[in-house]
């Protein structure tokens, strides 16, 4: 019996998981492809741009993406390495487990489920959102009661504090997504490559089509002179597009949503490094593009900040653009929650079957065969507090679990190099020296941007999290057993 908090999960463990997994492996490496392109293009692409465009970079928005995807790179190349040694469900829980120890893993893991938590909610609050734009375009006045929480519903009504209210929209598409997990991982990977293949059309529309309503003057100057913003920051200047490139950097998060997918996966140790580093790089060069085209379109200092892509074609004389991107916008939230959900299942299930968490987060449907009880209690959390909870009040905690997640990992795969030299690596990544602690500086210093009440927030997380290990989960782990 080994009853260190340091413990690791030995590596025979991961391969005998494998053999008896229940899980389908119906995924390709496009269909993991798709899943990653799926998690990272959604509304940032449609809102971030304006935000960070017109408050910190000004046309240096793509400097800010290109500086942003060095960072994710960094993280990635780790996460591909691992994936091909423990091509399982889990991602950065199960990497962690294997090299640095049960206590840090069960922290990953337990701020995993944060972010993805928080990341689903939020973007089912966005997704009502876009969905209450589209039908406005088309005549229809949906009750403010019915599409907001408690709180927003009180101040678009100029009531001070909440009133009754039910964000209705975000209920409904929760558990729409829902049964579709339930329903099994093939048919969720065929409704995300649909949705998928729509918001591609789409983005490379605005890039083709913006293009000719460029005005090369907007561009100038390309980094603006640095200025005292309202809120006593300095903005613009190279400082703003640093600042900016933490505001896009979570434009990005998704990509290790296709390592939790491993355990679907036909051929893991292949397919998942390269859906990894092919989602990232397609959607980097489809960001850098749409920055270009916006800020070219639109003056930076006049951009719309809450729809900056949608607004761009309206003022450009092209109402029926609009349409266009507001549908792309609502398909491309819904692949992000779908995703957000299919990861966080995953999550539980990787734990689970470590003894870490009940029996019930490890239960197979034996039709399905997907993680259905998990699924419908994640369903039944985030359609609930997506209909009651503001947007802000959930949107910055689903980053902080992520980015110590991306430190960790990084970390993490330089360590195993010095730890198990010999153990095969079907994908390596280049420059290990290098790239490893770049990861985790880079990651760690995003981090320290956060605000005083995220942090407070973040640490009262992590500290549950330590009281349920101690309680619950230290004594059931798999290796508390005796041999």
């Amino acid at each position: 019996m080994d009853n260190s908090i340091w413990r690791k999960k030995p590596m025979a463990a991961y391969e005998a998981d494998m053999k008896k997994s229940e899980l389908k492996r119906v995924l390709t490496k496009w269909g993991l492809t798709s899943l990653g392109i799926g998690a990272i293009i959604g509304g940032g692409i449609f809102t971030l741009t304006g935000i960070a465009a017109h408050n910190h970079a000004g046309p240096a928005l793509a400097l800010a993406f290109i500086i942003a995807a060095i960072g994710c790179t960094f993280a990635s190349l780790c996460y591909a390495e691992f994936s091909s040694i423990l091509p399982v469900e889990g991602s950065a829980y199960a990497y962690s487990y294997g090299t640095v120890g049960e206590i840090f893993a069960w922290l990953i893991g337990w701020n995993l489920i944060l972010e993805y938590m928080m990341g689903a909610t939020t973007v089912a609050v966005a997704w009502s959102g876009y969905f209450e734009k589209l039908v406005h375009l088309f005549g229809v006045e949906l009750p403010v009661s019915l599409m907001n929480d408690p709180y927003t519903a009180g101040e678009k009504l100029g009531v001070e504090g909440p009133v009754p209210a039910f964000n209705l929209a975000a209920f409904i598409i929760t558990w729409l997504v829902t049964i579709v997990l339930v329903r099994g991982i093939q048919e969720s990977a065929k409704a995300n490559n649909i949705i998928v293949m729509i918001k591609l059309a789409v983005v490379i529309f605005v890039i083709v089509v913006g293009a000719f309503y460029i005005k090369v003057e907007n561009w100038h100057p390309f980094i603006p002179d640095p200025a005292m913003g309202a809120d006593g920051k300095m903005h613009f200047g190279f400082g703003g597009v640093m600042t900016a490139a933490t505001v896009v950097f979570f434009a990005y998060i998704g990509f290790d949503a296709v390592s939790t997918q491993a355990g679907e996966a036909i051929n893991p140790r292949k397919d998942v490094p390269f859906a990894i580093i092919a989602s990232l790089v397609v959607c980097t060069i489809l960001y850098i593009l749409v920055s270009l085209v916006l800020t070219g379109m639109v003056k930076y200092d006049t951009l719309d900040l809450k729809a900056p892509v949608a607004a761009a074609f309206a003022d450009a004389g092209l109402p029926w653009a609009v349409f266009i991107i507001t549908i792309a916008a609502v398909a491309g939230l819904t692949s992000v929650m779908l995703v957000m959900m299919l990861g966080q299942s995953r999550i539980f299930l990787g734990m689970a079957k470590d003894g870490l968490l009940p029996k019930f987060f490890n239960t197979i449907h034996p039709e399905y065969k997907t993680p259905w009880k998990s699924t419908i209690l994640i369903g039944l959390v985030v359609s609930i507090v997506s209909a009651l909870t503001p947007i802000d009040k959930v949107s910055e905690m689903c980053s902080m679990g992520t980015l110590l997640a991306f430190a960790m990992i990084s970390g993490a795969v330089l360590l195993l190099r010095y730890q198990q030299p010999d153990i095969e690596r079907p994908y390596k990544a280049p420059l290990i020296h290098f790239v490893a602690p770049m990861g985790v500086i880079f990651n760690l210093l995003l981090m320290t941007q956060a605000q005083a009440a995220t942090w407070r927030a973040f640490l009262i997380w992590s500290t549950l999290g330590i009281i349920v290990y101690f309680v619950y989960s230290r004594s059931r782990s798999n290796l508390n057993k005796s041999e």
